[in-house]
């Protein structure tokens, strides 16, 4: 049966593409047919029109305020997703040679590491797969060169559920931050890094945007026998409209950004929130008696994707389908992982972590000791 009324939604769970606030849905409902003013969509005018320019100076103009962005940083809006990142740091980074340390907390630091391996050097500081990357290390445990290009760190690990609580700040080298998973969900102080990005189907929007925020210097670095799009030197100078940039996922971006100026009132307001509703799931998994078994050590737990395994994988996936009848969908676990995958990003309610709590309570009532 479609879904006619907001009231019918289910309470997403999904590692992402994620769930979208409501307003902005019924923003961009109000608004699909034409953009006020405009008389034709936002997916219909040209990337060029004074009608767009005023959309995406409004989205970067929002996010700077949010993030308090320093004037040195430029922002660009790319495509590509992360995975094109993973190629396009070292790329331009790396041009002037030197080595690149990283520090791999998960898959997605991995996956990292494997593109930057065929674009120059790079070492390795830590690496947690002992231990199937449960755990953040304490400083003490990374070596890092102090003549490295750069340090590549991953600021939430989406399938192992750790994250950094913290920024990055671990001496003068560069931090290259991938914060596809936790951007906009916490205030950053953005002059502890070098270069920030984030895909935005997580927290900030829809699959097919990809945010860069980079220190002015560092775009020194982008060499001219680069391919075009690979170059962030060339995006900078053309603001983001060197090619046709995602329209859409722009526009969709500024109103998750007003949402979060205007509605929420700003990041540390919306970090209490997200705090808040993570202590409470886990907090369902620390008082089961082992019945629930947390993935990520408590000291590294991630405030976005909560994960966690059930005593059986019948259970696991009796779990699953039970909770789909309460309409809590998209909670399968990544299958490096495996288990329950709660991820509780920006637009998850208090009633969604009410409701998978209250249906963890009674599961673990009806099946516990059996």
């Amino acid at each position: 049966m479609a879904v006619k009324t907001a009231a019918e939604r289910s309470f997403n769970f999904s590692a992402g593409p994620a769930a979208i606030p409501l307003p902005v849905l019924e923003q961009v409902q109000a608004e699909l047919l034409s953009l006020p003013g405009c008389g034709a969509s936002v997916m219909e005018i040209s990337h060029r029109s004074s009608q767009f320019d005023a959309v995406m100076r409004d989205a970067e103009q929002r996010l700077r305020r949010l993030l308090a962005v320093p004037d040195h940083y430029r922002v660009l809006f790319l495509q590509g997703g992360s995975r094109l990142q993973f190629s396009m740091v070292p790329m331009n980074l790396l041009g002037g040679g030197g080595t690149a340390d990283y520090l791999l907390t998960g898959a997605w630091g991995k996956n990292a590491l494997s593109e930057a391996t065929k674009a120059g050097e790079t070492k390795i500081v830590w690496d947690g797969a002992s231990t199937n990357y449960d755990r953040l290390p304490a400083r003490d445990e990374v070596s890092l060169d102090p003549t490295a290009a750069y340090l590549h760190v991953t600021s939430n690990e989406t399938i192992q559920g750790v994250q950094f609580q913290q920024d990055v700040d671990w001496g003068d080298v560069p931090v290259v931050s991938d914060m596809s998973s936790d951007f906009l969900s916490r205030p950053v102080d953005v002059s502890r890094y070098g270069l920030i990005y984030a895909c935005a189907q997580k927290n900030a929007g829809l699959s097919g945007l990809t945010v860069v925020i980079i220190r002015d210097d560092l775009l020194e670095r982008s060499q001219d026998q680069l391919p075009g799009y690979m170059n962030y030197r060339l995006h900078a100078q053309a603001n983001s409209l060197w090619n046709t940039p995602p329209t859409f996922g722009i526009y969709l971006f500024g109103l998750v950004a007003k949402w979060l100026e205007e509605e929420i009132g700003g990041l540390a307001a919306m970090q209490t929130r997200n705090q808040r509703q993570a202590a409470q799931v886990y907090a369902a998994i620390d008082a089961s008696g082992g019945f629930y078994e947390g993935h990520a050590r408590p000291e590294s737990r991630s405030q976005m994707n909560v994960t966690f395994r059930l005593p059986s994988d019948e259970l696991q996936s009796r779990f699953l389908s039970e909770a789909a009848e309460h309409q809590l969908v998209a909670l399968k676990g990544h299958r490096s992982v495996g288990g329950i995958r709660a991820s509780i990003y920006n637009a998850m309610t208090d009633e969604g972590v009410d409701t998978l709590c209250r249906f963890m309570d009674d599961f673990r009532g009806r099946h516990a000791g059996r």
